[in-house]
């Protein structure tokens, strides 16, 4: 009995057998206007997924924004925001549902342009297999390269090369055979599919969609729907258990469950388990769900898990196969697909979010970006929207992972702007360095705490933040002196002292701007771990930077001072000539004119140098810091 009979006799046995299917995740993907949307319109209508009102709806819209004349345009099935319809083009990843008597299918149709290559790569993230599509009268265009080599980087392994309008060459065999070719000699060279299978196609008219087109009777192979039912759904691990603890169920005292999404493999009672990072090892007990006890759970359920021991586990552990667990690390190779307008800036802070929980992360100059026209590795001193690049990162605590290879879900991240909270990056694990293991913290015996003892203080360091000509510089002398009379043991960084020496050979680019402020949090750590109080005088322009030297530092450690001066005080001042020089252009990047300045949100101490003179200023903060027992 057919599914369309089943539904009006017995629904209940319906339901049953879609439950019973298992489910396609699949894109579209190629160059703008080469039939995407078109296709995915052409199998929501020949697997009847459309009702007579929504069909009803797409004739008149067809009338209104369609390209095909008097013909029904089933890309608008698609393309639902106004600016597509009007462009005629895909901006937005769009998700539709089809089922067919074999298979369910989630289908993402991707946008064609450069500039939405995110959204592309967001779409193949969680996709089995894609479908690149290819206008039979272009070939292959710089977006279908892009489009190939994002699939294959992503993991997936199989895909369909679906030359699309054929109709617009005489259904050619010729122009289908010569695509084809040249694809084959990309894929061999340069990609890792496990198969790709070209169909000839015409999203428009139907052909080799449902059924073999007499139009092309020279091909006899599967049809795009047969194809689709038959292929492997691929995993997304190799079939290791991974389950993510998200939440800690606690109702009662007499039960702890760990609630989570099964990302690979599966649990079962009585399966030995390993909790990351802890280590510990534990049996599992029992499994449940919304369908109440399990005799076990495969990949994709949502359960929670009973441990027979008594283990400290947490949101953000992970519990894993006891004899094939995960790994830990801190510093890893990655690559990664820059997807913000703003330029990836080495040495700059951002947070990295993986399935195994949460970090704060440096990345390094990339070693390389890709050229995805012709697949060349090129230097890069950064990485812009849409680059592909290899890169090195140093996370400030270890993460669980597996390399991307063997599970796509816990081998791959997101990276997120510290300031803005926008996803600016996302990551492939490919391993973990070698030095994260060969090098340790070594414990010494006269640690901080000796140290601050034998001089009576505490260590802290006074982050003085400000436009040039603020009057930084002249305040942190006056509270150093204030304090060195009061003999507490002190260091001064001024910025333009450390630039003659360790950071001499920086510029004054965004890059060399974060590397400047991050040797200087590296060495205020390390005069803080002296016992000593530290001032650091520096403009440092970028909050993303004073966040993080904040974050390097222990509780209470780092004093945010905002030396506040408005920017035409700062220029009627120009001690140094230096804004006269900014404005005639002959300094590049200076802060205040043509590089920003991002004022402090939340500093511990403000002093206005408008309205009170240095030593005013200076008084202040000495206050603020006897009355927090600083001095």
């Amino acid at each position: 009995m057919s599914e369309k009979d089943l539904i009006s006799s017995d629904i209940n046995a319906y339901i049953a057998n879609q439950a019973a299917k298992d489910t396609l995740r699949f894109i579209t993907c190629g160059s703008v206007d080469d039939g995407k949307s078109t296709l995915i319109g052409r199998l929501l209508y020949e697997s009847k997924m459309i009702f007579d009102d929504q069909l009803s709806a797409l004739q008149k819209d067809s009338s209104k924004f369609g390209t095909q004349g008097d013909e029904i345009d089933f890309a608008l099935l698609v393309d639902g925001l106004a600016a597509e319809r009007e462009q005629g083009i895909t901006i937005d990843v769009a998700y539709r549902f089809f089922t067919t008597d074999k298979r369910k299918f989630i289908v993402a149709d991707t946008p064609g342009h450069q500039q939405y290559t995110r959204n592309m790569a967001t779409g193949a993230s969680t996709a089995s297999l894609a479908i690149v599509m290819i206008d039979a009268r272009k070939g292959i265009l710089e977006q279908t390269r892009r489009h190939a080599f994002i699939s294959s980087l992503l993991g997936i392994k199989q895909i369909v090369l679906a030359v699309n309008k054929l109709d617009l060459v005489d259904y050619s065999e010729e122009v289908f055979n010569q695509i084809s070719a040249d694809f084959y000699v990309i894929q061999k060279e340069h990609l890792k599919f496990d198969h790709v299978q070209a169909i000839p196609l015409s999203a428009l008219k139907g052909d080799n969609i449902i059924k073999l087109s007499k139009n092309t009777p020279w091909y006899q192979g599967p049809t795009l729907i047969d194809w689709l039912e038959s292929v492997e759904n691929a995993k997304m691990g190799k079939g290791l258990l991974r389950l993510p603890i998200q939440y800690v169920l606690r109702p009662n005292l007499d039960y702890r469950g760990y609630a989570g999404r099964i990302v690979s493999g599966v649990v079962a009672p009585d399966n030995r388990v390993k909790i990351l990072p802890s280590g510990v090892e534990t049996v599992i007990e029992e499994i449940t769900s919304m369908d109440g006890v399990l005799d076990n759970a495969e990949e994709g359920a949502s359960v929670a898990v009973t441990l027979k021991d008594e283990v400290d586990a947490s949101r953000g552990d992970m519990i894993v196969e006891a004899g094939a667990p995960a790994e830990l690390s801190d510093q890893f190779r990655v690559n990664i697909i820059w997807m913000h307008e703003q330029e990836m800036i080495p040495g700059r802070s951002y947070i990295l979010k993986i399935e195994g929980g949460t970090a704060n992360v440096t990345i390094a100059k990339p070693r390389y970006k890709i050229n995805v026209n012709n697949y060349e590795r090129l230097p890069a001193d950064v990485l812009e929207l849409n680059d592909i690049g290899s890169c090195n990162i140093s996370l400030d605590r270890n993460i669980v992972f597996d390399p991307y290879e063997e599970n796509r879900t816990t081998g791959s991240f997101i990276l997120i702007d510290r300031e803005s909270n926008s996803t600016v990056g996302a990551g492939l694990i490919r391993y973990a360095l070698r030095r994260a293991s060969n090098i340790h913290w070594q414990a010494l015996e006269i640690n901080k705490t000796a140290r601050s003892e034998a001089k009576s203080q505490t260590p802290c360091v006074l982050w003085f933040t400000g436009l040039s000509g603020s009057g930084k510089s002249t305040i942190a002398n006056i509270v150093e002196k204030k304090l060195h009379a009061n003999l507490r043991h002190t260091m001064l960084l001024d910025g333009d002292n450390v630039r003659h020496g360790l950071n001499r050979d920086l510029g004054f680019t965004d890059q060399d701007r974060v590397e400047n402020i991050r040797r200087v949090t590296e060495v205020s750590k390390l005069m803080v771990e002296a016992g000593l109080i530290t001032l650091v005088s520096f403009i440092s322009p970028f909050a993303s930077e004073r966040d993080s030297a904040r974050q390097a530092m222990g509780e209470g450690e780092f004093i945010e001072i905002f030396v506040k001066t408005s920017l035409a005080e700062a220029e009627r001042r120009d001690v140094k000539g230096l804004y006269v020089k900014a404005r005639s252009g002959q300094l590049k990047n200076f802060t205040g004119i043509d590089s920003p300045y991002e004022e402090p949100r939340t500093p511990e101490i403000i002093v206005d140098t408008e309205k009170y003179s240095a030593k005013e200023c200076a008084e202040q903060i000495i206050s603020y810091l006897v009355d927090n027992g600083y001095s």
